[in-house]
């Protein structure tokens, strides 16, 4: 009896995904529950498990087709065995895949989909052993219960490479490329990209926005890291970083400026009661924005804790589509990437988000002295349709003199 396998529930307001490939394939075996396909859809990617074990009857969409929420993509013979006759094909060295605009592996179809002991790779990995060229069934994985993860793949491509380059005979010279040729190269942008490009340049149409600028000596936060660290890591199992003060510094400033922390529906402004600030994380195949919720009422400990897993959660391909649900305000940190200093985007349908650059030893005037002093500079931008100047202002200084003395943010100043 064959079983229809159908696109599953994407999340709210998702609608349709794209097959970024097929993990299994006609004739192959399959477990419950096993992922046979992955989806990309506006956010993330989303692997379609099979309900049935059984072996894989018949393919109903290829790679890069669009899909609807309940469509039938492949039928499943329940109880089959695969062919006796089928065996996996040895593989053979293949050209690397084409990048797209963020330097991501193209999607391809193949059928990689498992590492050893038949465990199940997450997209990123199986991006990364296609990118690669590696045989996933023969690393140690350093992840939760043995997985694979893509730095396993990168580390063992990387060790693969110094093998192989120790025993190479010396390369010939190489040929010269004919003289004036130029290439160029064409790759459909993956649906997330295309998503992030609409919903970027609809928040410059929609939106009237403006950017204020501030500089932040962060002598103090450096200090109490440095004295701390090493305690809050032992007591809370997890590094004290920067974004947990700049998080914290935020839900003040949004209390006392609530438009910073509302939007605008209709002719509505919707206000909130509570802080659930989207981080900016770059993932395979663009940034990201999961949620830390009520983060006005969550500890430094758990921010981080919270900031950490979305971060290793986003390099595996893991993050889900309530992961990024919602949101009230946005921090983005381009200072990791080594940026000075820029005019983030608001996330729609947010008013304002906060953007934070790299830290560097500067000349400053204190106390009518000249002194160096690690600044960093913060921009916030915002919907000038909601928030007036003299309110982005206000929020910007309160995060800048929370973040300049840390002692506010337990005395709720």
């Amino acid at each position: 009896m064959a079983t229809e396998i159908t696109v599953p529930q994407l999340g709210e307001s998702v609608t349709e995904g794209t097959i970024a490939e097929w993990l299994k394939q006609p004739g192959d075996a399959v477990a419950v529950d096993e992922p046979i396909a992955s989806l990309e859809t506006d956010k993330v990617a989303v692997d379609v498990p099979s309900p049935v074990a059984g072996v894989i009857e018949e393919l109903r969409a290829e790679v890069g087709d669009n899909v609807e929420v309940g469509a039938v993509i492949a039928t499943v013979k329940e109880g089959a065995e695969a062919s006796s006759g089928k065996s996996a094909p040895a593989p053979s060295p293949a050209p690397a895949p084409a990048k797209d605009d963020a330097g991501q592996a193209a999607y391809g179809n193949h059928d990689e989909g498992t590492g050893d002991a038949g465990q199940t790779l997450s997209p990123a990995v199986r991006r990364a052993v296609l990118e690669y060229g590696v045989d996933p069934s023969s690393i140690k994985g350093s992840g939760k219960d043995g997985r694979l993860t893509k730095e396993d793949v990168i580390a063992a491509a990387k060790n693969k490479g110094d093998d192989s380059a120790a025993s190479a005979p010396a390369p010939s010279a190489p040929a010269t490329a004919a003289s004036g040729e130029r290439r160029e190269e064409r790759v459909k942008m993956t649906r997330m990209r295309q998503t992030i490009a609409k919903r970027l340049k609809g928040a410059q149409d929609n939106a009237a926005l403006l950017t204020t600028f501030n500089d932040v000596d962060m002598s103090a936060v450096i200090e109490t890291r440095e004295k701390y660290k090493d305690l809050f890591a032992k007591k809370h199992d997890i590094k004290l970083g920067f974004m947990g003060f700049f998080a914290k510094a935020a839900c003040l400033a949004l209390k006392d400026v609530p438009a910073a922390n509302a939007y605008i529906e209709g002719d509505e402004i919707v206000y909130h009661d509570f802080v659930d600030i989207s981080v900016a994380v770059s993932a395979p195949n663009g940034l990201v924005v999961p949620v830390i919720r009520d983060a006005d009422k969550k500890g430094f400990a758990q921010i981080e804790k919270d900031i950490a897993d979305f971060g290793a959660r986003a390099k595996d391909g893991t993050l889900t589509m309530d992961d990024m649900k919602g949101g009230t305000f946005t921090i983005s940190n381009g200072g990791v990437f080594g940026s000075l200093m820029s005019t983030p985007i608001i996330n729609p349908p947010q008013s304002a988000v906060l953007g934070l650059h790299r830290i560097e030893d500067r000349p400053v005037a204190i106390n009518g002295k000249v002194e160096i002093r690690p600044m960093m500079y913060i921009a916030l931008s915002y919907d000038h349709r909601l928030i007036d100047g003299r309110e982005a202002v206000t929020a910007l200084k309160i995060m800048k003199e929370a973040i300049e003395d840390p002692t506010r943010m337990l005395i709720d100043l």
